[in-house]
């Protein structure tokens, strides 16, 4: 490619096809899009990939988004998901145009089952679920009919009535649809529509004892709903025949269902039950830790949603599974905070500089300017003294030859302030350990530069100790060791490939003084570290702060070197 090309637009062929179907006046030029998730657990970032598009898609076209619960499985889910996914869809900017639940339709939906049996398409089966099982045959064989498959049409709408009364127990009996027991698609050989289950739902309670399946539920919510463009995840293409033939038996209004690859993300889980099991093992400390692939655990790291949306054009839609490197989502929100973040400095690993010449109990106030990528933001003033913190990795006592940081004898730039020289390391008479460094500073160099033109090689950042402020930080990386998580064989012990060092604390890292009123969730760089979010759990006499990503990306290195 010449250097003057672009690079071409991430691909969306869903896009594509909802523009030929407007051209040619399909649906009468309506997008209707919807989000349909289950609240069995919190949403992750493979769902925000599905957000984005399902709204995004409706705002692009000027049509409309609903939000649908698929609430019929009560025995997994919960009011605390409902919410959770609220929250986590309207934090990532968008606002749904209708709310529904699947359970709007329970009684649409059972008499649409009741419609299959009067016309011979459905039927109530006794059969064990192991049954049915064996029954179904393999790709290369047919199935073999149930006993209950040809029971007449009067006999199944009284035994799916009594059902529906409660009189039979969870697992007498289930309802099937009658299709083919040879059809080439595994999921058109007379799938299961209902089952028992006496259970109380989060909305309906005790009303229902039978439970329409997903896949008989969400086309016919579609149709409900008048939906243009049911987006699904590829898993759902295998199953598109039998959306199709349950709608057009009844002869309904009809969506079309379009699949999309699933996004798959380095050093990340996105299997809502494993996540779960992370929780209740305790492995992480909930749905929210900022280790967690959730939407809450990336808010709560300090994520931003613009952040998100940019990563989701980025990766663009395809119809091909594929794996994203988790680099290219953290470029993305590192992209928007160094647009956006405030620059503060803090000292993670403490080491005390006493400047010898800088008089006692003297308090400079310097200027330093607040973000340099945004010159509305303005400046602050950062208090300066005698002693002052610096990183212990920004000294060095014998320094190699490419180490231009701070070491006896040398002179540094301190940020924002003056030019300082090393003149002696203390050290700790029983250990050896350097303590305390004793310093001169240049006066005349205030601001950073030398009148004299002198170059200095490094700046450093630094803190001053009698106005420092205390904080626990927590460094977070990858939950995973293992790129692929996906390509953990079935049966390992997938949760013996969790990385040991996704978390590292900090107890004591002292942080400058304009810190002292930063609220849950407000992001800054500490500069030289990275980008860092204050925690849910801060408060005024404890703050604490989580990384939310580095400055560059530093997996490969840490890798290659062993950890």
């Amino acid at each position: 490619m010449s250097t003057d090309e672009t690079p071409s637009a991430p691909t969306n062929f869903i896009h594509e096809i909802i523009e030929a179907d407007n051209i040619s006046g399909k649906f009468g030029g309506r997008v209707h899009t919807r989000f349909p998730p289950e609240p069995n657990g919190y949403l992750h970032i493979g769902h925000a990939k599905s957000i984005c598009l399902n709204f995004g898609t409706a705002k692009k076209y000027g049509g409309k988004c609903n939000l649908r619960f698929d609430d019929t499985n009560p025995a997994k889910e919960d009011v605390e998901y409902v919410d959770s996914i609220q929250e986590d869809v309207r934090w990532l900017g968008f606002e749904w145009d209708a709310l529904y639940y699947a359970s709007d339709y329970f009684e649409q939906i059972y008499q649409y089952a009741e419609q299959l049996m009067e016309k011979g398409l459905a039927y109530v089966d006794s059969s064990t679920l192991e049954e049915i099982r064996s029954q179904r045959g393999t790709l290369t064989e047919p199935g073999k009919n149930s006993k209950d498959r040809d029971r007449p049409a009067a006999e199944n709408l009284d035994l799916f009535r009594r059902m529906r009364a409660g009189e039979f127990a969870d697992g007498a009996y289930v309802v099937r649809a009658k299709v083919d027991m040879a059809h080439p698609n595994m999921n058109m050989r007379d799938p299961l529509l209902y089952r028992i289950r006496h259970a109380d739902h989060h909305r309906t309670g005790d009303k229902w004892c039978i439970y329409p399946l997903y896949d008989f539920t969400h086309g016919y919510s579609d149709s409900i709903e008048q939906i243009t463009h049911s987006i699904c995840t590829l898993e759902f293409e295998n199953h598109r025949p039998l959306y199709d033939w349950l709608i057009d038996v009844l002869d309904l209004y009809h969506p079309q269902q379009i699949e999309f690859a699933r996004l798959n993300l380095t050093h990340t889980m996105m299997s809502k039950r494993k996540l779960l099991e992370l929780v209740e093992t305790g492995a992480v400390t909930g749905w929210d830790d900022p280790r967690m692939p959730t939407i809450a655990g990336i808010r709560r790291r300090g994520y931003t949603p613009t952040a998100m949306r940019a990563f989701c054009d980025e990766i663009g839609v395809t119809k091909f599974n594929g794996l994203t490197e988790m680099v290219v989502l953290e470029n993305a929100v590192r992209n928007d905070l160094n647009k956006n973040a405030p620059r503060v400095m803090a000292v993670l690993k403490p080491l005390k500089v006493v400047l010898t010449n800088y008089p006692d109990g003297q308090v400079d106030e310097l200027e330093a300017v607040n973000n340099p990528e945004d010159p509305s933001a303005g400046t602050r003033q950062v208090p300066f003294s005698r002693v002052l913190y610096i990183e212990q990795d920004d000294f060095m006592e014998n320094p190699p030859k490419q180490f231009f940081r701070l070491a006896p004898g040398r002179e540094v730039r301190l940020r924002w302030a003056y030019l300082i020289t090393c003149q002696e390391a203390v050290k700790d008479p029983t250990t050896g350990e350097i303590i305390e460094l004793r310093c001169t500073y240049d006066p005349a160099t205030r601001g950073g530069n030398a009148p004299d033109g002198r170059k200095v090689k490094s700046t450093i950042h630094w803190v001053s100790a009698e106005h420092a402020l205390s904080a626990e930080v927590r460094l977070y990386d990858h939950l995973f060791a293992i790129a692929n998580v996906a390509d953990i064989p079935d049966g390992d012990d997938w949760k013996s490939h969790l990385n040991p060092k996704s978390l590292t604390v900090v107890p004591d890292a002292k942080l400058e003084r304009s810190l002292s009123t930063a609220q849950a969730g407000y992001r800054c760089q500490f500069e030289r570290l990275g980008y860092f979010c204050v925690d849910k759990e801060s408060q005024a006499d404890k703050l604490i702060f989580n990384r939310t990503v580095t400055l560059k990306d530093d997996w490969a290195k840490i890798q290659k070197k062993g950890g």
